[in-house]
């Protein structure tokens, strides 16, 4: 992996995967976050949880592996691992609001220095509200992390001094991955742990108004 350079979509979902606690039971937002499942080593003894209803859930399948009837919560096609469950929805939605996941990993289109998360809505009224099970999971699961790129189409930053879209949870995100930075978001602030690309200055004036804790060098 180049630091020198922003990562790539794959690169970013390799690092949250190399964070994820051994042992973990972890739901994989739609979008970039089903990434994650293809860099989760099978000696992290991880398991995925989705909530179409799958614990065990593998990595997206390909060719011959493809089963049409197993597939994530974005309808792409995966693999299932020994041991794979499978169960009613609102069964999979229980699992979630019962505090049985230990890690959630979302995308988002806002996070606030505070942690509160967008990701439902743009607010806009031509825009469709999709929120299915990230309100459950921002607030069930025992740790939140964000995985998005950093800027917008028109360089804003979806890192923000407060959000300005919908929320769908508050004070609940406790990382955040993105292309340029690694974000640990703590009672005292936003940290930074690792930048991709550029330095921490470059990352200050590209967050703007979001006050940033240099600890790349720790």
């Amino acid at each position: 992996m180049n630091a020198d350079q922003p990562l790539t979509r794959d690169q970013m979902a390799e690092v949250v995967a190399r964070d994820i606690p051994a042992g973990s039971y972890v739901n994989l937002g739609i979008g970039q976050p089903t990434k994650v499942a293809n860099y989760l080593r099978p000696d992290q003894g991880v398991i995925l949880h989705t909530e179409n209803g799958m614990l065990g859930m593998g990595p997206e399948a390909h060719g011959d592996e493809v089963d049409h009837d197993l597939v994530n919560a974005g309808k792409i096609p995966v693999t299932q691992t020994p041991g794979c469950s499978f169960f009613h929805h609102a069964d999979s939605f229980a699992m979630m609001r019962g505090g049985h996941l230990d890690v959630c990993v979302l995308g988002a289109y806002q996070v606030s220095a505070t942690g509160d998360l967008a990701n439902w809505h743009t607010g806009r009224p031509e825009d469709i509200p999709a929120v299915g099970g990230a309100m459950d999971l921002a607030v069930g699961a025992k740790r939140t992390a964000v995985l998005m790129s950093l800027l917008t189409r028109d360089g804003q930053s979806k890192l923000v001094e407060q959000c300005s879209y919908p929320l769908t949870g508050v004070g609940c995100v406790s990382r955040v991955y993105t292309d340029y930075a690694t974000f640990l978001i703590e009672p005292d602030g936003v940290h930074v742990r690792e930048t991709y690309g550029v330095d921490f200055a470059d990352l200050q004036q590209m967050v703007g108004a979001v006050r940033l804790i240099d600890r790349t060098a720790a």
